[in-house]
């Protein structure tokens, strides 16, 4: 099979297609057709080696968490799935950024009718991310919450499920991407500079929570706001949060099934939108992650391992489905 690898840290030209052995399910996994699946920023750090203290790779290292596919093969004792199955879920072994991956079966949720491939292969790292985030601050009606990166791929997805808790939402983010924000009962601010003071006029000068998706500065920007600090969570800036006792809740807080499952079955019934920008074929990997490092990108974008010759721009369910 072809599998996306790197051999050293690097830039985006330390990443390879290459053909490595199809692997074998074991006791409790099943072997995944991988449909399609996401790309994340923080793989670009990790590739980089600017996480290796935390997160450090074994070389040659595959990349991927997020996945969706069909069920090639069993392996032994596998519970709830049969081969043939839609389903999509996450691995944490950096191997979704392939043709096939294997997956223990409690990784795996059964792909609800009429969800996307597209958006079941890219929903794990930020849906899971964007739900601990929301979980985090515990926002509720009568509080206002801001969401930095608000248009981003995990941004997107806070600023929706904060709506859904009753909260005013503020989202911070580029002015391109306001009327998407206004459309789902965001209040949108431009980010940059006098975010401070543009951000105490939208929220009537009363800001309760702050859910920060983007780093550079916004837990002071948070701080500076009079937002307490365990109803600040950021999932980039580590140390600001330390410095000041924030909250930093991510992917792994809520890293299960069942809040996938659920985040899935809001998806396909219309309740929640994830974004997703743009698809590419495997072996356009480096485009990909081009695309990514720019860092204004609306949604998520994501690898068709099994689909299509050329990158493809996509903006909504109805139309990916």
């Amino acid at each position: 099979m072809k599998a996306v690898r790197f051999h050293a840290y690097g830039e985006i030209d330390v990443l390879r297609v290459e053909d490595v052995p199809r692997p074998s399910p074991g006791p409790g996994q099943v072997l995944v057709e991988v449909r399609a699946a996401g790309i994340q920023p923080g793989e670009v750090m990790i590739r980089r080696g600017a996480r290796h203290g935390r997160w450090p790779a074994t070389f040659p290292s595959g990349q991927g968490s997020d996945l969706a596919g069909v069920v090639v093969e069993l392996g032994p004792e596998v519970r709830g799935f049969a081969v043939g199955d839609e389903v999509l879920g996450f691995t944490h072994n950096r191997a979704s950024h392939a043709e096939f991956v294997v997956v223990d079966d409690v990784n795996l949720v059964s792909r609800p009718q009429g969800l996307a491939w597209e958006v079941a292969g890219s929903l794990y790292v930020a849906g899971t991310t964007a739900y601990a985030t929301v979980f985090a601050v515990d926002p509720g009606p009568g509080d206002t919450v801001v969401v930095s990166g608000a248009a981003g791929g995990v941004g997107s997805l806070a600023v929706q499920l904060a709506r859904r808790r009753g909260a005013t939402v503020i989202g911070l983010a580029s002015e391109r991407n306001h009327v998407w924000l206004r459309e789902r009962g965001v209040v949108p601010v431009a980010y940059g500079e006098g975010a401070a003071d543009r951000v105490r006029e939208a929220s009537g000068g009363r800001v309760d929570a702050f859910i920060d998706t983007f780093g550079d500065g916004y837990v002071d920007l948070a701080v500076e706001l009079g937002v307490r600090p365990e109803r600040i969570n950021t999932i980039r800036d580590w140390p600001a949060a330390a410095k000041v006792g924030a909250r930093t809740y991510g992917e792994g807080s809520a890293a299960c099934a069942v809040v996938l499952g659920e985040l899935a079955r809001l998806a396909a019934r219309g309740e929640l939108e994830v974004p997703v920008a743009r698809t590419y074929p495997l072996e356009q990997v480096r485009d990909a992650y081009r695309e990514l490092e720019q860092g204004h990108t609306h949604g998520k974008i994501v690898l068709r391992p099994q689909g299509g010759d050329q990158a493809q721009a996509v903006t909504g369910v109805k139309e990916l489905s």
